[in-house]
């Protein structure tokens, strides 16, 4: 029952990488030369991601036609304001992960933004600390409209980033 109702999809995901994947598994994910070297283990990035987050995002970033934002090629937009990184730190997912070290779970960010984000993030943009991550963290989004506070932060990099207006959209060819 378990597995019919997705519950150990993401453990099961992250076994698979652990134990060496599938080939199909691993061209699904993002090469890692698009990491920073920030990132301290790369591959306990990639797989805290695949255990995190993808069962809802896709282990490359795109959940479509899910209603839920697609990250691949979208979300380093994100790096582009002070306030838009916080956010990121902040979602209730993220904040109140079960990833406790915050070099750790800035790593995991660092292969979000860079890795799935790939040339979306801006140039130059930082990645993120466990410094940054500490801070952030301790003022998880709780009360805050979720849709209303990400599409400010997309009007933001619009506005400022010239990212496309297309990052309106959860996920590209999303019909409204």
């Amino acid at each position: 029952m378990a597995l019919r109702d997705g519950r150990l999809k993401p453990l099961i995901l992250a076994a698979l990488l652990l134990l060496g994947g599938t080939a199909g598994l691993r061209a699904a994910l993002p090469p890692m030369g698009l990491l920073p070297a920030a990132i301290a283990d790369p591959a306990m990035a990639r797989a805290d991601y695949v255990e995190q987050c993808a069962g809802c995002h896709g282990v490359a970033g795109s959940a479509a036609p899910a209603r839920l934002p697609e990250l691949r090629g979208r979300v380093g937009w994100f790096l582009c304001t002070p306030a838009a990184r916080a956010y990121l730190i902040r979602l209730p997912n993220v904040a109140h992960s079960r990833i406790k070290d915050n070099q750790q779970l800035a790593d995991m960010m660092n292969f979000v933004v860079f890795g799935l984000g790939g040339a979306s993030a801006p140039p130059g943009a930082a990645p993120f600390t466990a410094d940054e991550v500490a801070r952030e963290r301790l003022h998880p989004l709780s009360t805050t409209a979720l849709k209303a506070e990400r599409a400010r932060h997309v009007d933001a990099a619009i506005r400022l980033c010239k990212a496309p207006a297309s990052l309106r959209l959860l996920y590209p060819g999303e019909k409204g």
